[in-house]
């Protein structure tokens, strides 16, 4: 299947990946969305399956959306950007993939808009891939290289990671995909079904947010009475225990189901939504001592819902 890739430069909108099936939208690293809690590289906007978008955003009627998260959105430590604890106040840290980001708190907080100092960004391009590498500076002994490619197949998309410790002290935090879900702008609702293949363990969950009861949780899957007005949210769905690293989102309404599949095992698997995004997690826990590097990969299978 032949596929092509479409980049007007100079500011001329995002990297477009397409083929019969897919069509994909990156934004390069120094457009669109600009904050301190995504990561730059590789920033998949939204993604359409024969003209489906099945890609949604963080918030719905907002100013600006490209201020907050959409489509295939990554981060690297949400919990605590690396090197953070040992910086002094006013003084810079990483944060993976944007550049160095200043401390103005004594808690690291994902959802602050932090001064940022990016890092240098190059893109380049193959017929059915692009490629975007990410430098950085050393800063209190810290450093790394980042490159993502993000590969096109026939119904489906690879995106490769590889993360090179270039510093002096080892490199210990994680990564996810945020997955911004949402086909055809089908609010969330009866129509979804999401699955894992492993049981979900409720009472071992390390926080359940789940106002409207509207979220049905049962032995291996996730259903919906109804549309949540109200976010949702369930962390360590596998109750810590290490599984596959996989979930299927069916919508049996428009016909398009969408999955991801890491190359790893993960002990963490968060859920977060609302009454218009669904968005399944799968944490990567990386530790990479000075001089090593580390390579993983997501794939995302689209496909037709048959029933």
């Amino acid at each position: 299947m032949t596929s092509q890739l479409q980049y007007e430069k100079n500011g001329g909108g995002p990297l477009i990946l397409k083929n019969s099936n897919l069509e994909i939208h990156i934004a390069h690293p120094l457009e669109y969305y600009k904050g301190s809690r995504f990561d730059w590289t590789g920033k998949i906007i939204s993604v359409k399956y024969k003209s489906i978008e099945v890609t949604g955003v963080e918030k719905m009627k907002v100013q600006d959306e490209f201020n907050y998260g959409k489509g295939f959105y990554n981060e690297f430590g949400i919990e605590a950007a690396v090197g953070f604890s040992e910086t002094k106040m006013g003084d810079w840290f990483h944060k993976i993939g944007v550049g160095l980001l200043k401390k103005q708190a004594e808690e690291y907080s994902f959802a602050t808009n932090y001064e940022i100092r990016p890092a240098e960004f190059t893109v380049s391009s193959l017929p059915n891939k692009i490629k975007i590498h990410c430098k950085s500076q050393s800063i209190n002994d810290y450093a790394y290289e980042l490159i993502k490619e993000i590969e096109l197949l026939e119904s489906s998309f690879v995106i490769h990671y590889f993360l090179k410790n270039t510093g002096e002290k080892a490199i210990i935090t994680n990564e996810y995909n945020h997955n911004f879900l949402a086909v055809n702008k089908d609010l969330i609702g009866s129509n979804y079904v999401l699955t894992f293949p492993f049981e979900i363990k409720p009472k071992l969950f390390g926080e359940t947010v789940n106002p409207e009861q509207k979220v049905t949780i049962g032995q291996n899957k996730i259903s919906f009475s109804g549309t949540p007005q109200e976010q949702f949210f369930f962390s360590k769905l596998s109750g810590n225990e290490k599984v596959p690293a996989s979930w299927e989102l069916i919508n049996t309404k428009n016909k398009p189901g969408i999955s991801e599949t890491g190359n790893f095992t993960t002990q963490k698997i968060n859920l977060w939504g609302w009454k218009h995004v669904i968005s399944p997690e799968l944490f990567f826990e990386i530790n990479i001592k000075p001089g090593e590097e580390i390579r993983w990969e997501r794939r995302y299978r689209i496909f037709e819902v048959m029933h």
